[in-house]
Parts: structure tokens; C-alpha cells; sequence
């Protein structure tokens, strides 16, 4: 009899448009309704700032090409995490797994929530992140004020939301799938209906006005002071312009995690991927130039807590504009979130099959899904969310999402010429050209944040490190572990 005789198995019950639905679903959360105020602030012009999404979107899909491949050769869970083990090996595999659990996946999760409860607050104010719950005194400032730990509404909803969605998932796919299906097309109406109401509103003088000197890049400030920068400034402003581009377009890659459950992972798999990639990059990019249509790039910059979309909307649809985004917003970070939360998990499962992670991550419930994995991963979360400090930990952790995706797609010439004669039923589109091309441009994206923006790549570097030590440990551990069982 074998180890695993009698155990759950993973059911085959996702199909091409879950896929899809999985890919745009996990990539649309709120980014897209805010970070475009922080491009236009660093770069300063509407040509830029459209290129800024173009460049990203251009990143992302060939990205997403590219693991085509890799999803068709290794058509199981865990995804990237066992792309890069087979291409490199365990140490680096396990260092993506770990970053991911620390921060990557868990913190995405965590702003998310929070910008669930935030919006939500638009409809009902006693879900703002104003409404301080509990707060205890943790020091005195430099200035000689009192610092407070403090929980707000906002993050007792999000914590909420997170736990309802993992209790979900941990009854099975079918229920994550439905929820992420429906939750998606909702959305992409919505998206869709807001960009086409957009573009009859608008304004030629505003648009003139924004595209009359459309690329001279410059900081712009939000008292509308400009910045004039030398080229060395210019990309660093671009770079740093695109960490929250890259931010949103995010979580593309999670649709390989849940591959071991796919009807026809070999095919699905990558279309599902170039399905969605090419959908979002569509509405990404259209979404921004309608605010280039009706905001001026004052007004952009200048959004209320960089609610960009919620500007705009009061010019598309007056008054109630604040209602429908958010509740646009509320759906599309409820439905980003299933997709996080029933994919994240996979990626532990599989971690722990290698003996990696925590042993009882490597076991599914009756339903079929690892429900440890989804619990601790909600933990994390959630102590991020009660944290307030998810947001810092993104901004620095899009260097290293970059570097993994690099490795990634790096991969994909060592597994070329390691197993020459393995099967294929997808290659990378344009290899190996346009798989260069992205490898060139995400080395030039992590070599300009360490020149001109130090900030974004030190912290997430010192979390990956982190998880050094923590594989060497795990390794002697599991050495032990086998070695008693061969004594016995």
C-alpha cells in the first residue's frame, strides 16, 4: 500500500473560463482606482503615464506567454514555486515559497481586505479606518508626541472578509470557484461600463489641455510645483512610477497554483493566462486614458487619498459617481481576494509534499483542498492587516515579485536544453526573443529601483534572505525525520 493510499485527492473541476475568471479576478483589486495618482506625480504627463501602463501590460503578457510553457510541462499545483525548483533547485524554489508566505501572497491579501472595508465605509461610515476601535500607547514620538497602536473598523471588516472567504475555500473548489467566477464577470461588466460611459464624457478641453505636451516627463508635486529631471531621474521616476503598476498587475501567475485542479491543465492553463492578462492590459490601459479625458493631471495627482476613480466618477456620473465605484470597488476586491485565498494555499501544499513547510500543510480535507494551508495563510494576513504596515511591505516587495519572475522565465532556457525531448504542448510565444526582451526589461526594472529608489529593494531583500536559514533548518530536520524512520 502507498503512503498516500486512502488519502484526498485534488478533483478536476476547473475549466478554461474558471481559469480565466482566476487570472483577471486575482490581478483586478483596487490598484487600478488608485495608483495611477502616484505615476502622474512621479512622472508627470499623460503620454507617461498611459506608457507606464503600456509598458507594464507589454511585461505581464509576455510574462504570461512565457509560463505557458512551464504550466504545460509541469501541469500541477504549487505553479511557480515548481517551475523554479525543477529549473534550479529546492533552495530557490523554497525561497519564493517563503517570501510569498511572509509577505507576497498574504500581504496582497491584507490590502485587499483593508481597501474592501475602505470603500465600504462610502455606504456604511462605521466601517471607516477613522473609526479607531482600541488604541494603546506604544512610545513618544521625537517631537514629543504620543505614538498609538491602534485597530480600526476598517481592519476588523477585513479581517472579517478574509475569514469568511477562507472558510469558503476550505468546503471545497466548487465554492471559490463560483464566487470567483461570478464575482469576476461582474466586475469586468462593471469595468467595461464605467470605461465606455468614460470615454462619451469626455472633456476636450481637460483632454487638450493633458495631451498638448503629453511627453515631457517631471515630478509634479501636489501643490503643482514641477520638477525638472535629468535622465538619470527620468528613469529612476519611471521605475518607481511602475511599482504601482506592477502592483496591480500582480497575482497574473496564481491561476498555475491551482493547476492540479484544472480539467486540462496542460491547455487550459495557458490560455487561461493569456486570456486574462490580455483582458485586464486592455481595461487597464483604457481605464487611464479616460481619467486623462475628464481629470485634469492636477486633479490626478491631487485625488483624495489617490482615489483617482472616484474623482473621475463624479464627472461620469455626477453625485452618486461615489456610490457606484464603490461599490465597483467592493466587488472587485471581494472577488480579488477568493481568487488570492483559494490559490495562495497550493502553493504551501506542494511545499510541504517537498518537506518544506509545515507537515500538515501537505494534507487535503474531505472536501479536497489543503485546509491547514488556508488558515495559516489567513493568520498571516490577518496579523498584517491589524499591522497597518501591509502597504510599506508591497511597495518594497514588487522588486523581489520582479527578480522571482526573472528566474522564472530564465527557466525556461535551462528546462530547454535539461530536458530537450520533454513534452511541450505549449511553447513560450516568440521564444526566445520575446522572453529575453522581459528578462532584459525586469533587470533594468530592479537595477534602477537600486540605484534611484533603495527604499523599494533592500526590505524585501532582507525577507527573502530570512528564509536562508529557515530552509537549511527544515532541510537538517527532515534529514533527522528520515533517518529515525530508517533506524526504526
Amino acid at each position: 500500500m502507498t503512503k498516500n493510499s486512502g488519502q484526498p485527492k485534488m478533483k478536476h473541476e476547473l475549466g478554461l473560463l474558471d481559469g480565466t475568471m482566476l487570472v483577471a479576478g486575482s490581478m483586478i483589486g483596487s490598484g487600478i482606482f488608485i495608483v495611477s495618482a502616484d505615476i502622474i506625480r512621479n512622472v508627470g504627463s499623460a503620454g507617461w503615464l498611459i506608457a507606464i501602463w503600456v509598458l507594464t501590460g507589454f511585461m505581464t503578457l509576455t510574462a504570461a506567454l512565457s509560463y505557458g510553457e512551464l504550466s504545460g510541462m509541469f501541469p500541477k499545483a504549487g505553479g511557480q514555486y515548481v517551475y523554479l525548483k525543477e529549473a534550479y533547485n529546492k533552495l530557490i524554489a523554497f525561497l519564493y515559497g517563503w517570501s510569498f508566505f511572509a509577505v507576497i501572497q498574504t500581504g496582497t491579501i491584507a490590502a485587499v481586505g483593508v481597501a474592501f472595508s475602505k470603500f465600504t465605509a462610502y455606504l456604511i461610515p462605521a466601517f471607516s479606518e477613522e473609526n479607531i476601535l482600541w488604541k494603546l500607547k506604544t512610545g513618544v514620538t521625537d517631537a514629543g508626541q504620543d505614538k498609538f497602536f491602534t485597530i480600526s473598523a476598517a481592519q476588523i471588516v477585513s479581517i472579517v472578509l478574509i475569514i469568511l472567504l477562507t472558510f469558503i475555500n476550505t468546503r471545497g473548489v466548487k465554492g471559490g470557484k463560483f464566487i470567483q467566477t461570478t464575482f469576476t464577470l461582474t466586475k469586468l461588466l462593471s469595468l467595461f461600463g464605467l470605461i465606455g460611459f468614460g470615454f462619451i464624457a469626455l472633456r476636450g478641453d481637460i483632454w487638450h489641455a493633458n495631451w498638448s505636451n503629453a511627453w515631457d516627463i517631471h515630478n509634479l508635486s501636489k501643490d503643482g510645483s514641477i520638477t525638472t529631471l535629468t535622465i538619470g531621474g527620468a528613469l529612476g521616476a519611471i521605475a518607481a512610477a511602475m511599482v504601482g503598476s506592477i502592483f496591480s498587475s500582480d497575482a497574473w501567475n496564481n491561476v498555475t497554483f491551482i493547476a492540479g485542479e484544472m480539467k486540462n491543465p496542460k491547455r487550459d492553463v495557458a490560455l487561461s493566462l493569456a486570456f486574462g492578462t490580455l483582458i485586464v492590459t486592455v481595461i487597464y490601459v483604457s481605464a487611464n486614458v479616460v481619467y486623462t479625458g475628464v481629470l485634469s493631471l492636477h486633479d490626478i495627482a491631487n485625488a483624495e487619498r489617490d482615489r483617482v476613480a472616484v474623482a473621475a466618477s463624479h464627472v461620469i456620473f455626477g453625485n452618486i459617481g461615489t456610490y457606484v465605484i464603490a461599490v465597483m470597488i467592493m466587488i472587485s476586491t471581494f472577488g480579488c481576494n477568493n481568487g488570492l485565498i483559494l490559490s495562495g494555499a497550493r502553493v504551501y501544499y506542494t511545499m510541504a509534499k517537498d518537506g518544506l513547510f509545515f507537515k500538515r500543510t501537505g494534507t487535503l480535507n474531505k472536501f479536497a483542498v489543503p485546509q491547514f494551508g488556508l488558515w495559516i495563510q489567513c493568520l498571516v494576513a490577518s496579523i498584517l492587516c491589524l499591522s497597518g504596515r501591509y502597504g510599506d511591505l508591497l511597495d518594497m516587495i514588487s522588486f523581489v515579485v520582479v527578480i522571482f519572475y526573472v528566474l522564472t522565465i530564465f527557466g525556461i532556457y535551462i528546462l530547454r536544453a535539461k530536458y530537450p525531448d520533454a513534452e511541450r504542448p505549449y511553447k513560450a510565444f516568440g521564444y526566445p526573443v520575446l522572453p529575453a526582451i522581459y528578462i532584459l526589461m525586469g533587470i533594468a526594472f530592479c537595477t534602477l529601483l537600486i540605484m534611484y529608489k533603495p527604499q523599494f529593494t533592500w526590505p524585501g531583500l532582507i525577507i527573502v534572505l530570512i528564509g536562508v536559514p529557515i530552509y537549511f533548518i527544515s532541510q537538517r530536520n527532515v534529514k533527522h525525520e528520515d533517518e529515525t524512520v530508517t533506524d526504526s
